[in-house]
């Protein structure tokens, strides 16, 4: 478990760091200077979401956040979840992690008051969603089966609304 570890946390620095710290600190560098304090609140908020799903990726799943066309680099970054992950933030999100990236960025920009990197969030998003319709949903209706498809059946892609007629993962109204 403390090798599984030490990769995810090697995943999170190299990954979602460098696009939350490293690229928007040499690309936006004229924006660095903070303007808007609250700022903080999302980055704080996504950065906490990103850590809680690294967890349930290493606890519930056995694995850390290295999506699966990656697997020559998991000597280092570690491999996909082994088990599909539906717990607890993943009960209404099927992915909060993504979610959790594009806030830091959304505080970011506001952090900064930086027009530029509010793009650069969206763009981010943009990409988080072809990735994930195109190459990380296909991947797991192939290999999860019928259980990745009553998931994506009860828990929605990205953010949860309630409607009168939606029901949550439990079977109860919301």
């Amino acid at each position: 478990m403390i090798a599984l570890t030490l990769r995810a946390v090697l995943f999170t620095v190299l990954v979602p760091g460098t696009l939350t710290v490293w690229l928007p600190f040499y690309v936006f560098d004229g924006s660095r200077a903070v303007r808007y304090p609250l700022g903080w609140v999302p980055i704080a908020a996504g950065a906490t979401l990103y850590f809680w799903c690294a967890a349930e990726f290493l606890l519930n799943g056995h694995g850390t956040p290295n999506i699966f066309f990656a697997r020559a680099l998991r000597f280092a970054i570690g491999v996909e979840p082994q088990q599909l992950v539906r717990a607890s933030i993943y009960r209404y999100s099927r992915n909060p992690m993504y979610l959790g990236v594009v806030t830091v960025l959304l505080g970011e920009a506001l952090l900064c008051g930086s027009w530029a990197r509010l793009a650069y969030a969206g763009g981010m998003g943009l990409i988080f969603q072809a990735v994930v319709v195109w190459i990380e949903e296909p991947h797991l209706r192939q290999n999860r089966g019928a259980a990745y498809l009553e998931y994506c059946r009860n828990v929605p892609r990205w953010i949860p609304w309630p409607s009168a007629s939606s029901q949550s993962v439990r079977g109860t109204t919301l």
